[in-house]
């Protein structure tokens, strides 16, 4: 504790502020426990409560704002990175956005308190179109919990800040570590599952498909949610045909013929169930390998989505 409250008094409130901008935009910097120290700094004396209070929410309102309106002006674009890591970012989009226009508000008063969706919230609010008067209060309301809350435990707290701030630290870096060990154990599973099921299904290379364009076959978008952005794309003659409405689908297609299936999966999950659907029920089903990822890579022609198979994203009303 003696070797932090010095630096945040050297230095002012400028550290306290760079602190918390940079981990409200999402970078893993510890904004708690430099609140923390920055309320047991007001109790020595060393800042200002004004000054610590007005840094510390001037800087996280700032930061809030930027990816409000960054969601707002970039939609679908932002939504796919927030979603990245996902197998399946189409229904990643879908389910966090109806997660969102369910419980946003109220969540925007707790958020900052949880790791990743503290990050979230302000570019899901801009995304989903949510108003800048209602962001504006409810994220006023959770940033006053969040700063107020660690502030005053530090002010509360200050003889025995040093050891709650390495507990912080030590509970971060121990949360960090069982996160990282599950993403690995998920993506191993995921792999070992993909490689088992690549077996029994057909591939064929985007070139292959692109040499049979014009041809008497199906070409199966099975992006399982539907379209988002404005600008979406597909390959030429592509028919949308997800889990959903797949039964619908099958009825207008003749028995045999042969159905190429792609998605924007990274391991064509979706395409292979898709495929071996089709394949069950009598139909030369094979799967797109890189699926429309690697469509575009290879510099092969696409063709916009109609404008009446869009599906707007959930907004707030």
């Amino acid at each position: 504790m003696e070797g932090l409250v010095p630096v945040l008094e050297k230095y002012d409130v400028t550290l306290l502020v760079g602190i918390v901008f940079t981990e409200a935009l999402g970078f893993p910097v510890p904004a708690a426990p430099a609140l923390l120290v920055g309320g047991a700094a007001v109790a020595k004396g060393y800042l200002p409560v004004g000054d610590a209070v007005g840094a510390a929410m001037g800087a996280m309102l700032a930061a809030d704002w930027i990816l409000y309106l960054l969601g707002q002006k970039t939609g679908w674009w932002l939504l796919g990175i927030l979603c990245r890591l996902s197998m399946n970012p189409e229904a990643c989009v879908h389910a966090s956005a109806a997660y969102f226009q369910r419980r946003g508000r109220a969540a925007l008063l707790f958020a900052k308190f949880f790791p990743g969706i503290n990050t979230m919230a302000p570019p899901m609010a801009g995304s989903m179109k949510m108003n800048p008067w209602v962001f504006g209060r409810y994220n006023l309301g959770g940033t006053v919990l969040y700063v107020g809350t660690y502030l005053v435990l530090g002010y509360m707290f200050d003889g025995v800040i040093g050891n709650v701030v390495e507990w912080v630290m030590a509970f971060g870096r121990m949360a960090t570590a069982v996160l990282a060990s599950g993403l690995a154990a998920y993506f191993g599973y995921r792999i070992w599952r993909a490689a088992r099921r690549r077996s029994g299904v057909k591939r064929v290379t985007v070139e292959e498909l692109a040499g049979r364009l014009g041809e008497d076959i199906v070409i199966a978008d099975a992006r399982s949610r539907g379209y988002y952005d404005p600008k979406a794309e597909r390959i030429p003659g592509s028919v949308r045909m997800d889990a959903a409405g797949l039964m619908e689908a099958m009825d207008g297609l003749g028995r045999g013929r042969e159905v190429y299936v792609y998605c924007g999966c990274r391991n064509e999950k979706t395409s292979e169930r898709l495929a071996e659907v089709l394949g069950q029920a009598g139909y030369q089903a094979r799967v797109v390998e890189g699926g429309l990822e690697a469509w575009k890579k290879a510099g092969l022609p696409v063709e916009q989505v109609p404008a009446e198979e869009m599906m707007p994203l959930p907004r707030f009303v």
